[in-house]
């Protein structure tokens, strides 16, 4: 089953957790926020992450401390 990804900005902090843990999945826009870069996602959460980075995709999602970080099992399909 195919898992997806997205970054609530509102939320997140800035504190690097998700790009150091993860950082094929996870980057910073230009604020220092972070938001979802794999295959050019633009934090849309309708990119499916492959399975070989389910464990940095839950590592980062774990280790958010502002569960900014979501992941389902259908896309998000947010506008980025």
């Amino acid at each position: 089953m195919a898992k997806y990804t997205w970054v609530e900005k509102d939320t997140c902090i800035a504190c690097g957790a998700c790009g150091a843990t993860a950082p094929d999945i996870y980057d910073y826009d230009d604020e220092g926020i972070a938001e979802v870069i794999y295959k050019s996602d633009c934090n849309r959460g309708n990119t499916a992450i492959p399975e070989d980075l389910y464990d940095d995709l839950d590592d980062a999602s774990d280790g958010c401390p502002t569960d900014s970080i979501k992941i389902a099992d259908e896309p998000f399909n947010k506008e980025g």
